[in-house]
């Protein structure tokens, strides 16, 4: 299962930490994980100890993330979706942590129903697809973002692709999209959230970058109405240094790099 993921490839370097402290076999990364998972001291969002339990543990009738919720174990298949998630879990539990208790708790109070509702869905698009796009809080920064979610994608990411490494720097967090970029395709796009930081976050070492991110998006989820409509989209392969070829007719592809609807 393993062997077909490129780990060279830039946007597993959120994980890839996670991923070699554990050094999970080829086969079977469950007991990997959970030793990883002790060390780490993760929990739940009830302060119970957190463990990968294979699916088979989840009862009929439960929900996912009810059950997560509600024990502190994470019911996980031998597939790469399962495995991303399992590394997300180490790389950021403060943020998995925040968005399974507000599952559970849309759960406890409409029950699963046809329909996840707006917090819900947007909690299951966090999870499954996001990307955390980190600037430096200043008017460059700011201008680079409404450039972004204007989708003047030349401007923001060929004009200013100097600014990405330095101001700008993208986290994948989705497990799901991690998934997906096994086999990478121009068209991969991510659902983006902005975390704008000061200038102390641009000089830490990688750990402390990402317990900073943890930490400051955990805290905005806790104080926010999480809703679909809050994320802006990005093209993870237009990501400058992320793929070759980023040449203007690169981003000039409309078929990919789509105008912005109007009303």
């Amino acid at each position: 299962m393993l062997p077909p993921i490129d780990w060279a490839h830039p946007w597993y370097d959120t994980v890839r930490p996670a991923f070699e402290r554990a050094a999970p076999p080829p086969e079977g990364f469950i007991d990997a994980f959970n030793l990883a998972a002790r060390a780490l001291d993760l929990r739940n969002g009830a302060g119970m100890p957190l463990s990968f339990v294979p699916q088979s543990a989840l009862p009929e009738a439960t929900a996912y993330e009810e059950f997560i919720g509600a024990t502190g174990q994470v019911p996980t298949r031998d597939n790469l979706h399962d495995f991303f998630n399992a590394l997300v879990w180490q790389t950021f539990p403060g943020i998995k942590r925040a968005l399974n208790a507000l599952q559970a708790a849309q759960i406890a109070k409409a029950g699963v129903g046809k329909s996840r509702g707006p917090a819900r869905d947007a909690a299951t698009i966090f999870d499954e697809n996001a990307a955390l796009l980190v600037v430096r809080d200043n008017a460059e920064g700011r201008s680079l973002v409404e450039d972004l979610r204007a989708h003047r994608w030349l401007t923001a990411l060929y004009d200013k692709r100097g600014m990405f490494g330095r101001d700008a720097e993208a986290w994948l967090f989705g497990h799901a999209l991690m998934e997906k970029l096994v086999a990478p395709r121009k068209a991969i796009t991510a659902h983006t959230r902005v975390v704008f930081a000061g200038d102390d976050y641009f000089g830490l070492e990688w750990d402390a970058r990402r317990a900073w991110i943890d930490r400051a998006v955990t805290a905005s989820l806790e104080n926010e109405a999480l809703t679909p409509g809050g994320f802006t989209p990005l093209q993870v392969l237009g990501i400058p240094g992320w793929w070759p070829g980023q040449d203007p007719d690169f981003y000039l592809d409309t078929t990919v790099f789509r105008p912005k609807r109007t009303a």
